[in-house]
Formats: C-alpha cells, structure tokens, sequence
C-alpha cells in the first residue's frame, strides 16, 4: 500500500509554462465532557520569546464565494504580527503584495488574546496555480518567509477530486480525544492530491480542554497546515466547536480563525455555499436544528471556573451551551433559497450537502440519528433533489440507500417500547443499477465520514436483537443535562427512540478511521454525469496508528447531465 506523501506535491510540471519552481519564484522562499476546574494556561513558547513574535503558523486556505478567481490565505500568530502580508502571483504574471486583515478574539475561560491573519486573493486567473509567501515585519522567518502553492478552480464543466472527513482532532495525545492518527489523516488528504477537502465539524475538541482552547487549536491548525496551506479545506461548525464564553453561539475561535464565503444574513461564516464546475456544495451549520444537545456542559460535581482576567463568573454543574434554534429560522430560509437557485440552473447537475450532525446513523455508542434534521432539512433535500449528504459526529463510516420522503409512526421509545415517531427516512433503491451506479435523482445518499483522527474507540452499529437487522438511535426530543447517580454530577441520556435502519447499506465494522474521495466526472452533452465515492479505510488505526489507508468500497452515483 502506498504511504500518503509526504514531499512536496508542487513540482515544475505543475507550473503553466514550468519554466519556474515554487522555490525560485520567491527570492529565499522555503517551505516550513469538560473538566470542571483549571490551573492557568501556560503558553507553548517561552513568553519572552513569543512577546513580538510575528510569525505566521497555523496557514490555511479557503475558497472565496468563487473558487475560479478568489482564495483567502489565513494564519495565526503568537502575538500581534507588525505588517502582515501575502506576496503572491503565478509564472506568467508579476508578483503582488496584499495587507492582511487582523481578526483578534480572547478566550473566554483561559484569557489568552488570539491574532489571527486573512488575505483575500481576488481577480485570480481560474485553473492556475498561484504562488504565495505569508510574512511580517516581525515575522522571525522574515529572509526565507512560508511559501507554497494553490490551484484555482475552473468555471466550466470539468472533472476534479475532492476529498473528506470529520472529527480530525490534533496529533498532541496530551489533549482529550486527540491522537497521531490525525497527522496520518492530513498526509491522506495529501495522498490524494483533492482540488480541496471539506471538514465535516468537530475540528479539533477544544472545548473538552477548557484550560487550553487556544492551544488546542494551534495544535490543529499547524497539524493540517502540511495539508491545508496547499489546496483550500472548508469546514462547517461541529458541537465541539461551541466554547463557553466565546461568543452569542460559541463559536468565535472557529469564526475568527476561518475566512468563509458569505451568507448574506447576520450569521456569516456559520453556514456558505460554493460551486467548483458542475457542482454546488453546500455547508450548514446543523446545531441550528438538532434535537441532541451535544455542545460543551460542565459535568460538575465542581464548577468550570474562568481564568480571573476574563472577569467571568464560575460555570455551575450542569450548565449546558445548547443553541438550537439560534437563527430563528434564517439558515432554514437560505438553504432553500441556495437549493433552489441551483436546481433552477441547467448547469448544475449535483447539490453536495456538508454538515457535522447525522440523520441517517445506525451508530450504537455514537450519538445517534437526528429527528431535527430530519423533519427541518430532509424534506428540503427531497423538494430540491440533494444527490449527497456529507457528515461526521458519529466516529465510523456509514453509507445510505438514496432516500427519499418518511415513513411515520414506525419508531419506538428506547425504554418503554411505546410507538414514537421518528420520521425514518424511506429507501428508495436499496440495490444498483444495471450499470452497478445509483441513480440520485431518485434519492439522496447520506455518508457518515467521523473517522478523521479522533481517539474515541470504535463505533459499535445497532443491531435489533429480534431480526439481527440494523438499528438505530433517534433524538425526537432535547437530551439537556441531568442530575446523575453522584451528587452534583449531572449527565445526558442517550437518544431516546429506536428504528430500524432499513435505510442502512454499508457500515465498516472493522475500524472507525477513513478517508472518503470523490471524483467527478462531467460527461458528454447528451449523456451521464457521475461521481465516483472511493472509501479508503486505516485497518488497525483503533489500536495502533497508522498511515496505511486500504480502499474499502467504491460507489458510483451517476445521473442524466442537464442541458445547460
């Protein structure tokens, strides 16, 4: 099995013309359950040393609202970078330089001030790569600045490769549920060589390390920098992204750090849209309008206590961060006008859906499937014709028949057995074609992609002990914290109803650890459009990491190709 790479993916070939290196281009470029109280944070670096250090780290891509000609190139650094710029162009053009935007926010429990950096490139030539370099006045690396490549997107019709996964964690075990898989998970994406990755939520948990939030999120960020410095990765907001005192939904760390395309309302950066050829792909924000409360609770039995700077007072035991229904309605509203507005268009054939909560999982020691989604957003999904939907929480792999439409009243209470509904979505196609392919005009297929690089043990899938057929956990109501079996510890029930999973088709019971690739193909005029979905999997991760991924399953969804 080959190794992900871990080279440098850029090469003069890659180059229009390859009459320049990414090397030569720059003159002296070169690469480079909460706890319920807490001691002071205590910084990476040497204070002194970090007191006017401006060099950038934590560097990341992301696609603006059209990836043909706008990227933003953002970073962090330890403290307030003097000048931060971008220098930037490709072989047959002259360099640039662009300022970068500060964005700051200070952690609401440890108190630490966090500086971070955005560079949007704009009027960018599609399908080409751009050369770029990221410094400061007071950037230590100053004579041999970071530098690297990118490649645009094209507008028309065209073949390309995506990658992705969620719940990736950071490679410093010392942090909850993080582990070395999640370097191994970054060097797969590189394996792969994608146009871009989408994260599917759940980033890097540091809201299960109240003491260290920031530092928690250095560690991610310089871990999927051998990644994400090099072809945009775009993300959407996870429970363990919610932090207490960060914000009116918690979210600031992941909003100050991430420059994402714009929604058009007042919650920019929760939830975005974007199209690469023949695709629309579309991010939600799914705490929005989950049942399950899954964001950060002090657990007790002692209060979560913030550091005295932030002036905040203790968190209680059983204090939960539980936002749904935060837009009021707004997210819902967008998404069915983003939805329509892409089918209205001939030249979009497919609608790639990415969110970090589940509908459809058979999980039995994950979270569970998710009746808000199901009775907010699937029937969007069907009205508008959603050929896939990408997803992370549970930590396993899942595939789904092509969905369509509900059956009601088939679901039952997990303790009493009493009817329960929970909207169980219906199977349309539960075998392929002719062709081997499944047609996504008739449903939607749901992927559950939680195997990034978390530590949680192996996923163990429901199963109805009367038929021995697949099962699952529904959420119809809130599971808000309760008082447990100790005093002053307070706890969350698991999701309250069963069903059985007859929408389940695939489920890797050998590791929970993976990598999903996509790959579109346009087609003729007059013929069919596919994506190819490559499922590659890292046997033993669950006991020992690894780097080795073995392909798993591949699926083929293919279509009629729109006229336009």
């Amino acid at each position: 099995m080959t190794k992900p790479r871990q080279d440098d993916p850029t090469t003069d070939a890659d180059v229009p013309g390859g009459a320049v290196s990414r090397r030569s281009f720059f003159r002296g470029a070169g690469a480079a359950g909460l706890a319920t109280a807490f001691s002071p944070f205590a910084l990476a670096r040497d204070a002194a040393d970090s007191a006017a250090d401006g060099t950038p780290e934590q560097i990341h891509i992301t696609w603006g609202e059209d990836p043909a000609s706008t990227a933003t190139i953002s970073w962090v650094s330890q403290a307030q970078a003097v000048d931060p710029h971008v220098r930037y162009g490709n072989s047959a053009g002259r360099e640039r330089t662009l300022a970068a935007v500060q964005r700051t926010y200070t952690d609401g429990l440890n108190g630490q001030t966090v500086f971070t950096y955005h560079a949007k490139l704009e009027g960018l030539a599609p399908d080409t790569v751009v050369h770029y370099a990221v410094t400061a006045s007071n950037d230590s690396n100053a004579a041999k600045p970071f530098a690297a490549t990118f490649r645009t997107a094209r507008r028309d019709r065209h073949a390309f490769r995506f990658t992705s996964y969620g719940d990736l964690a950071t490679p410093n075990t010392s942090w909850v549920l993080s582990s070395v898989q999640s370097r191994y998970a970054v060097q797969a994406v590189e394996r792969f060589q994608p146009l871009f990755h989408l994260l599917n939520g759940d980033l890097c948990y540091a809201n299960l390390n109240p003491a260290s939030q920031p530092a928690v999120w250095a560690d991610f960020g310089n871990n999927i920098q051998a990644s994400a410095s090099l072809r945009p990765w775009m993300p959407c907001p996870g429970n363990h992204e919610i932090e207490f005192n960060n914000g009116p939904q918690g979210l600031d760390a992941y909003l100050t750090r991430f420059a994402l395309p714009g929604n058009g309302t007042e919650f920019h950066g929760r939830w975005y849209s974007f199209r690469v050829g023949s695709v629309v792909f579309v991010s939600l924000s799914a705490d929005d309008v989950i049942w399950q409360d899954g964001a950060a609770f002090v657990g007790g039995p002692a209060p979560l206590q913030p550091a005295a700077s932030t002036g905040h007072a203790a968190i209680p035991p059983g204090t939960s961060f539980y936002v749904r229904g935060y837009s009021r309605g707004v997210q819902t509203r967008w998404l069915e006008e983003t939805l329509a507005r892409a089918r209205c268009d001939e030249s979009v054939d497919w609608i790639v859906v990415q969110m970090h909560q589940d509908a459809l999982t058979s999980s039995s020691t994950g979270n569970g499937s998710d009746k808000g989604l199901r009775d907010a957003w699937l029937p969007l999904f069907d009205r508008y014709g959603v050929d896939l939907v990408l997803c992370g929480h549970d930590h396993d792999y899942e595939r789904s028949w092509p969905v369509r439409g509900c059956t009601h009243g088939v679901g039952r209470d997990a303790v009493t057995g009493a009817p329960v509904d929970t909207s169980q979505p219906k199977p349309v196609v539960t075998s392929p074609s002719a062709d081997g392919t499944f047609d996504t005009t008739h449903g939607t297929v749901h992927l559950i992609l939680g195997g990034g690089g978390t530590s949680a043990p192996l996923d163990v899938y429901g199963v109805d002990p009367a038929d021995g057929l697949p099962q699952a956990k529904v959420f119809t109501k809130p599971n808000n914290p309760v008082p447990g079996a100790t005093a002053g510890v307070y706890v969350r029930h698991a999701a309250d109803a069963l069903e059985d999973a007859v929408w389940s088709a695939q489920r890797d019971t050998g590791t929970g650890y993976g990598i999903a690739v996509f790959d579109v193909d346009p087609g003729e005029h007059g013929g069919k459009t596919s994506i190819t979905i490559s499922y590659y999997h890292a046997p033993g991760a669950d006991k020992v990491p690894t780097p080795d991924y073995e392909l798993f399953e591949t699926v083929v969804l293919a279509k009629h190709r729109r006229r336009g």
